[in-house]
């Protein structure tokens, strides 16, 4: 991955409005941290991951207090070409199946009962069985954090939004390329496909 130059998180007074007026709840909701491993995480320089990963741990930590489902999204070093796909035409092989490329960083590691998916394509419901478990759990609110915003997460609320499920980004659990490729993502969810948050709104919603 090419290296990413720092920036600041937005803040939530710097978000569009979204045009999804749903209320999140605890008994309907669950938590997606989406492609957190070190290939990905290790790509920034520096800010915003610290802020970053401790908005991320204390969803986390709310979410497992709170009793909601927490699932992961983590792709697999040394992908076959078949299973790789037309992503390998825009950017290569992919991570390798080491500890510097694929584990999920340790500030954020799963949980025993956290669910694991493995990560196929742009977004997480592609080729899992993402959508199964959450009806079987009865949910039907996803939250979206972790990277990149424009792309893996962005995808994962678009269809999650066409499943007709309610998917929630948080905009200060995301991360991107740029800060303008982080306000593009918040500007096409807010307005086509997710509601947008702030950590401390799911954090009060699940307590």
């Amino acid at each position: 991955m090419p290296g990413i130059a720092p920036y600041a998180l937005p803040l939530p007074a710097e978000w569009p409005a979204s045009r999804a007026d749903w209320v999140l709840e605890r008994d309907r909701a669950a938590l997606l941290v989406h492609d957190m491993q070190h290939y990905f995480v290790d790509a920034f320089q520096a800010a915003p991951v610290p802020d970053l990963v401790q908005h991320i741990g204390t969803l986390l930590a709310a979410a497992r207090g709170a009793g909601v489902p927490v699932f992961y999204t983590a792709q697999q070093g040394d992908q076959l070409p078949a299973d790789r796909g037309r992503q390998a035409d825009l950017w290569g092989p992919g991570m390798r199946q080491v500890a510097e490329h694929q584990p999920i960083v340790p500030a954020l590691a799963p949980a025993t009962d956290d669910i694991v998916l493995v990560k196929h394509r742009y977004s997480a419901f592609q080729r899992s069985n993402l959508e199964v478990l959450l009806r079987a759990r009865g949910r039907d609110q996803l939250i979206v954090c972790g990277i990149y915003a424009h792309i893996g997460c962005l995808f994962t609320a678009a269809e999650a939004f066409q499943l007709d499920l309610q998917p929630f980004m948080v905009g200060d659990a995301l991360g991107d390329f740029s800060r303008e490729w982080h306000d593009a993502a918040l500007a096409q969810a807010a307005d086509c496909c997710a509601r947008v948050v702030a950590t401390t709104d799911v954090l009060e919603a699940l307590q």
